[in-house]
């Protein structure tokens, strides 16, 4: 997110990448450490409006450019840099699957299995398991409140394949020649990265076709986004390391310490940020997108695994079971990462010297591949220990199928004030939602598969 918002306020303003790092880093962590949690979500649903008018206007003068989608569809094939028409390479040409989410499952980009099986769990991860979502969920006043929100969330997620994604396609069409640079001196010179440019083909857009006035309202939805993303990346991380962690080292911590503390690790967040920038820049051949989905999958399969268990099984063992599994999955998740960064992507037309771990096993399927691995070794060693404490009554109320049984009437009481503050009304109006965005992500998928 940072570094995208340094890509952002260099291209539009022409500063220093790591000037414009220090000035939204700035901004972001004032209101951060002074607002907390109830700031960021305030400013949050603020940024929402910003960002969605901003980016419903960029699209419609997208499309109104490149002449409509079956026109995109013609010249984006076409769209190669002078330097591939010219024969003297073969990189920079378009892929003849680029409007299709099932690609090659042997040469795809992102392999048909990969984002069958990988996808999901890197989704199922950030939105039941992150903090920066379930805090929103937690802060809510209620239970209709925080469906609401998770399906309007949703509705909003069907949007970037069309504010986003088709824009980004049009802007490749429009600026062929920075966007879809083919080597390391084009890319250079068009946009300060050699390992490539696809990352300003967005903000390329903003400059070029926004007009002033219009130009100054995008600026701030997309620095809205970035910054919406980083306070939320802030605040959660602080309260996971207050909470979860400090707190164990001083349970005797007064509420004044816990929050200079917490405040202290955001302005460490922020210098660890700044000096992963350059390791940033040349990860995978420098797609921003890219990277961020491989990173995550070398470390959400273990955590999403141990939700799942410990919701659907009740011989789950958490102090054994839990923690070597996240061990396992921890360490080569690591491993992979230290390989993939120590190695780099090699740039198109390069040879691969990387082994096979890394050429031949995408990301996706090594996302698939942990989450086995950790499920594994989390069912074995639970099955070879005892639960040190704890019974079936315990759990009561805390697994799937122990929800409505066996439960103690402490929890049957907070149940049914549950019940009473969800009116049946909001109730049935979040389902009916729910199924209706399903039904309309299931559409989506189908129709560019």
């Amino acid at each position: 997110d940072m570094y995208a918002g340094a890509i952002f306020i260099q291209l539009t303003l022409g500063w220093d990448l790591y000037t414009s790092i220090i000035l939204l880093l700035g901004v972001t962590a004032i209101y951060t450490i002074t607002g907390g949690l109830k700031a960021v979500i305030y400013t949050d649903t603020f940024q929402l409006v910003i960002m969605l008018v901003g980016s419903f206007v960029l699209m419609i003068l997208s499309f109104m450019k490149v002449g409509g989608f079956e026109e995109l569809q013609l010249r984006y094939s076409r769209a190669m840099p002078n330097v591939t028409l010219a024969g003297n390479t073969t990189c920079g040409t378009p892929r003849s699957d680029a409007f299709h989410i099932f690609r090659d499952a042997t040469h795809g980009d992102y392999p048909w299995p990969g984002v069958v099986l990988g996808i999901p769990i890197l989704s199922a991860w950030y939105f039941c398991t992150d903090q920066v979502l379930v805090q929103r969920s937690i802060s809510a006043k209620n239970l209709t409140h925080a469906k609401g929100g998770s399906v309007l969330a949703a509705y909003c997620k069907i949007l970037p394949l069309f504010l986003l994604i088709l824009p980004g396609m049009i802007s490749r069409v429009l600026f062929t020649e920075e966007v879809a640079c083919a080597t390391r001196e084009t890319c250079q010179e068009a946009c300060g990265n050699p390992a490539g440019c696809t990352n300003i083909a967005y903000p390329k857009l903003v400059v070029e076709l926004m007009p002033p006035g219009l130009k100054g309202v995008m600026l701030a939805a997309m620095m809205a986004a970035l910054m919406s993303s980083l306070t939320s990346v802030f605040n959660s991380s602080s309260t996971i390391f207050t909470m979860d962690l400090w707190a164990r080292l001083r349970p005797r911590a007064s509420e004044q310490e816990l929050m200079i503390v917490g405040r202290v690790f955001v302005l460490v967040l922020v210098g660890l940020s700044i000096a992963w920038i350059p390791v940033l820049q040349a990860s995978q051949s420098g797609q921003l997108f890219d990277y961020i989905q491989s990173v995550t999958g070398y470390f959400a399969p273990p955590i999403l695994m141990v939700y799942l268990l410990s919701i659907f099984w009740e011989g789950f063992n958490e102090q054994q079971g839990a923690f070597w599994g996240l061990m396992a999955g921890f360490l080569t998740g690591v491993i992979r990462m230290g390989l993939d960064f120590g190695y780099g992507t090699p740039a198109c037309g390069d040879p691969d010297p990387r082994p096979p771990v890394l050429a031949r096993v995408h990301f996706l399927h090594f996302t698939v591949l942990l989450f086995v691995l950790v499920g594994a070794v989390m069912v074995a060693v639970s099955l070879v220990t005892r639960r040190s404490v704890g019974t079936k009554r315990d759990l009561a109320g805390l697994t799937w199928w122990s929800r409505w049984k066996d439960t103690p009437i402490i929890f049957y009481k907070r149940v049914n004030r549950i019940l009473e503050i969800e009116t049946r009304t909001w109730r049935r109006v979040a389902d009916t939602n729910a199924l209706l965005i399903a039904v309309l992500g299931i559409f989506v998928w189908g129709f560019f598969a």
